[in-house]
């Protein structure tokens, strides 16, 4: 198995995954299915969703602000494992962020060694692998925004993925967290409800392309609507991992939350993504965050 994190090679870890009728009824039955979710439908007698993207940054960096950390890449090969780590340049300016980033690193890489220690004195059949990149999505004088996507092998058919997002404030020096961002339940419901529907319509109108029979199709479309009801029920964690769009003054347009395999559906169709505008947004968005956002 070759170690590859988004398509990419190790060596580029150094320099730095019917008719329209028939569509129409598609639509309207899955999202129907989704209508019938009650704001307590992600109780706790939900099957959990596997969470791949790791810790949740803290609100605000356990490191003092004035703490350097160094971040350096990591290629490792041994018998049983290989590892791949790398960080875009510049990152190390950024304390708290920069300590955000390697404590997620860590977290991947001892749960890594976890499945090697338990191999004992046995080699795995193909080695163990981690790959990891951090890359820089966004630099403004307001926001520092960083993609981290990966993989991580311990045996099986496939790998698990690593996917998460970082959004720093240089200002305050702190991490933009969803909790933070959208402190109500009712914000929180409102963002669900658009990102289900969404998601929702996406899926309908790609089964509803294939081919499939009546009763197929409209199984699928139910099993569909229910694993997006879990995965995007009303709660900031379900919306943890987040990317902020903005225009050409750097003020934000909007919101596109991602979905690491699994959460919405399964892992055939890999992370997946949902934006919500800032007129959703903004209405319920946190004072002191408000100034972050296009108005108008």
């Amino acid at each position: 198995m070759s170690l590859q994190v988004q398509g990419k090679s190790m060596k580029s870890l150094r320099r730095k995954l019917p008719a329209a009728a028939v569509l129409g009824v598609a639509i309207a039955a899955v999202l129907l299915a989704g209508c019938g979710r009650r704001d307590g439908d992600d109780a706790g007698d939900q099957p959990a969703v596997a969470d791949t993207a790791g810790p949740l940054p803290a609100p605000v960096a356990d490191a003092p602000a004035d703490a350097p950390v160094a971040l350096a890449d990591v290629i490792e090969t041994t018998p049983q494992a290989v590892v791949g780590i790398s960080y875009a340049a510049g990152l190390d300016q950024y304390h708290g962020l920069a300590k955000a980033l390697q404590d997620y690193a860590a977290t991947a890489r001892g749960e890594l060694q976890q499945a090697i220690d338990g191999l004992g004195n046995d080699k795995p059949t193909m080695p163990y692998e981690l790959s990891l990149a951090f890359e820089k999505q966004l630099e403004t004088p307001e926001l520092v925004v960083v993609r981290a996507e990966g993989s991580r092998y311990t045996g099986g058919a496939h790998g698990e993925p690593l996917v998460a997002r970082f959004v720093w404030l240089p200002g305050p020096q702190q991490m933009l967290t969803a909790d933070h961002l959208v402190p109500d339940a009712k914000g929180w419901k409102t963002i669900s409800d658009y990102v289900a529907d969404q998601l929702r319509e996406r899926v309908a109108t790609r089964l509803s392309s294939e081919d499939m029979e009546p009763g197929e199709l409209q199984e699928s479309l139910r099993s569909a609507s229910r694993m997006i009801n879990e995965g995007t029920g009303a709660r900031p964690d379900n919306f943890r991992q987040f990317e902020p769009m903005t225009d050409a003054a750097g003020k934000v347009t909007g919101l596109r939350f991602v979905f690491p395999p699994y959460q919405v559906g399964p892992y055939s169709e890999g992370t997946q993504t949902a934006d919500v505008p800032a007129s959703v947004l903004v209405p319920h968005v946190a004072p002191e965050y408000a100034g972050l956002f296009a108005h108008g």
